[in-house]
């Protein structure tokens, strides 16, 4: 797809707003804790970002880096979250780029180590993530596969 652009939400800190509520949208989690998030990193708090595909001045994809995502593995950290790609533009490769992305900047700031949840089990392994172990998530009944990534 043509139009796409790959952004950090600092390259654009003008859509945060946009931004929280579509996380907010697909997750079901407070916008209020995605913009907590993403203020603190865009005053330079944290260096846990959030990357975005835009088509145009669409947000068609994105995803979030948290130390934690929900689960009772505190000791792995930071934690990839939120990925979701829009349904029309699934199968383009944008999640997989959203994932490269992110490890790349993370790596950048000397984050070799990233991790992720996920009830997904042969999709984040197409990007180079490997299944590590079970967690248990905030609250669920059920053990989630918790992956890393090393760069």
């Amino acid at each position: 797809m043509k139009n796409l652009t790959y952004i950090t939400l600092r390259e654009r800190p003008e859509i945060k707003d946009a931004a929280a509520n579509w996380f907010h949208e697909k997750w079901g989690v407070p916008t209020e804790a995605y913009l907590e998030c993403m203020d603190s990193y865009l005053s330079g708090d944290t260096e846990n970002g959030w990357y975005l595909c835009l088509d145009g001045e669409k947000i068609v994809g994105g995803l979030g880096v948290i130390d934690n995502d929900f689960h009772d593995r505190k000791d792995l950290s930071p934690n990839v979250c939120a990925v979701y790609t829009e349904e029309d533009y699934r199968c383009k490769g944008i999640a997989g780029e959203l994932l490269n992305f992110v490890c790349r900047d993370m790596a950048d700031k000397g984050v070799t180590t990233l991790y992720l949840v996920s009830d997904h089990t042969s999709f984040y392994e197409r990007y180079g993530w490997e299944f590590l172990c079970m967690v248990q998530g905030d609250g669920e009944p059920e053990m989630t596969r918790m992956y890393i990534h090393k760069m």
